[in-house]
């Protein structure tokens, strides 16, 4: 087999480079595949344009059964999530929320629980609160720009971190192509959920917000905005352009009474059935229970979740006439026309990794790797880069989609233990998943930074203007007090809580209280 060698870092780098510059990763993603091919095509383009149709999107990336069953669970769960927000599910657990808001503080704490609680899709969870909450902290006179930033650090870092939500499908399928590439073979999902402590920026953000509540102290432009918003009872700047949005297909039909139930009974059908499936499917005699879930095909289970929890959400709204059965069905088409673009990204994302594996790039990396980057700081390069490719780009998706085959091959090599899943390579992946939601969270190119700015009424720029000192503020503390002393191997159970002493501590010197600086209060 031919060695290509540095020209095998072409195609990937070439996507990074083409999503940073165009902001278009789809067009990146796919010239990044289509110049693989054409150096695998003896650099013929023409040659390289079709086999990057035939060979590596359909019979390199399509054809393999793992990457079709996530991709079809990446559909269907959109689906679920569709039929939920139609029957009404997803409105009531918001209504159940609102309740408990009684002043300032309970509305803002109630709008950071409904975020957490919406955790399996971000642009639902962005609508939902955004819609919801909006009339409620009007009332409060709490600035659109602090509800948009509540909205938004509650959406992609916590669906980025759920297993049961429409970003795990994507992040399962770069975990298990990557692994692959280095041989080793072990279930995506174990790994996924041993990931889960190491995605620092991504729990520190959604950890600061509880903190700026609690402590009822504001920083930054965001202070200024609040002080605004109390003083003079304008909720938005002077002069902006509010961004206003209801979206018919997230929300139920008016008239619809929802219940909490609506949306608890196909979840709690899909994580039964993903937690029993996983057991089934993999068991064989002699096997422990962890063994069976080790050896489980996740994709296969996960699909199985998603169109069993999505049949018991359709007849759920028969049997309670929310819908009829083409109402149903409408929901649950559109519920998957809402992934598609995720699933394109994530189709080519397969390619990509079939292009650079048949280059060879992983061996190649771990041949002039070895000796030369150190383990003790990989996962911090890699969380920096992750950062910059998603804030520049505006997509998490995409950044997740380029660097994971890239990154995991680095850390097996740098881990020095071949076909081993080393502490290494799982911070790494996890570094790279959360420094990307760093991007889908705050830059202002991305579609959930957007989606939250329309449905909490906030100006696009101020509510980017307020959220960055606060994104950068949980990105610093991830980097200083997760990565650095993580890839030293100080045990992440114990950096978890000095981070959110890290945080409280940040607060309390640079934040200040909105009501000490009403005139009322001197």
């Amino acid at each position: 087999m031919q060695e290509y060698t540095w020209l095998a870092l072409i195609p990937p780098m070439l996507a990074i480079a083409l999503a940073i510059w165009t902001r278009q990763v789809i067009v990146s993603l796919f010239l990044g595949i289509w110049a693989g091919a054409t150096i695998l095509a003896g650099w013929n383009p023409i040659v390289g344009l079709l086999d990057t149709f035939s060979l590596h999107l359909v019979e390199g990336a399509l054809a393999d059964s793992w990457n079709m069953g996530i991709i079809v669970f990446c559909l269907v769960i959109g689906g679920m999530v569709g039929v939920i927000g139609k029957l009404g599910g997803t409105k009531a657990i918001a209504q159940a929320v609102v309740r408990r808001a009684k002043s300032s503080k309970t509305t803002l704490l109630s709008t950071w629980l409904l975020g957490v609680i919406m955790f399996f899709d971000d642009y639902a969870n962005s609508m939902i609160v955004g819609n919801t909450m909006r009339p409620i902290t009007d009332a409060e006179n709490i600035s659109r720009e602090k509800l948009a930033y509540i909205v938004d650090s509650t959406a992609a870092p916590v669906s980025s971190m759920a297993p049961v939500s429409t970003w795990i499908a994507m992040e399962l399928g770069l975990i298990a192509a990557g692994l692959q590439s280095i041989h080793i073979e072990t279930n995506a999902l174990m790994v996924f959920f041993q990931t889960v402590p190491y995605r620092f920026y991504s729990i520190f953000a959604i950890v600061l917000v509880l903190t700026l509540i609690l402590t009822k102290k504001d920083f930054g432009p965001m202070f200024r905005a609040e002080e605004r918003a109390r003083k003079t009872g304008q909720v938005f700047e002077e002069g902006s352009s509010p961004m206003m949005v209801e979206d018919p297909d997230i929300l139920p039909d008016e008239g619809v009474r929802g219940s909490v139930w609506d949306a608890l009974v196909p979840i709690g059908i899909f994580i039964l059935v993903t937690v029993f499936g996983l057991y089934y499917n993999g068991y064989e005699e002699g096997k422990t229970v962890i063994q069976s879930f080790g050896d489980a095909d996740a994709s296969v289970v996960l699909t199985w979740a998603a169109f069993i929890g999505s049949i018991v959400a359709i007849v759920l709204g028969l049997m309670k006439k929310g819908f009829d059965l083409k109402s149903g069905m409408d929901a649950w088409i559109g519920g998957i026309k809402s992934m598609l673009i995720a699933v394109i990204i994530l189709a080519l994302a397969f390619a990509l990794k079939n292009v650079i594996s048949e280059m060879q790039l992983a061996e190649w990396l771990v041949a002039v790797t070895e000796g030369v980057l150190s383990g003790k700081i990989l996962p911090l390069i890699v969380f920096l880069v992750a950062m910059l490719i998603a804030f520049a780009t505006g997509t998490s998706w995409g950044t997740n989609s380029i660097l994971m085959p890239l990154v995991i091959p680095i850390a097996a090599g740098v881990s020095g233990a071949e076909g081993v899943l080393t502490p290494t390579i799982i911070a790494s992946i996890g570094a790279v998943l959360t420094g990307a939601v760093f991007g889908d969270h705050c830059s202002p190119i991305s579609d959930t930074t957007i989606l939250s700015s329309m449905a909490s009424g906030s100006d696009h720029i101020s509510h980017v203007r307020t959220q960055i000192p606060y994104a950068v503020t949980a990105a610093l503390v991830a980097a200083i007090v997760g990565f650095i002393p993580a890839g030293l191997g100080v045990p992440v159970w114990i950096l978890l809580p000095i981070g959110v002493l890290a945080l409280v501590l940040v607060v309390r010197i640079l934040g200040r209280r909105v009501e000490d600086a009403l005139p009322e209060a001197r």
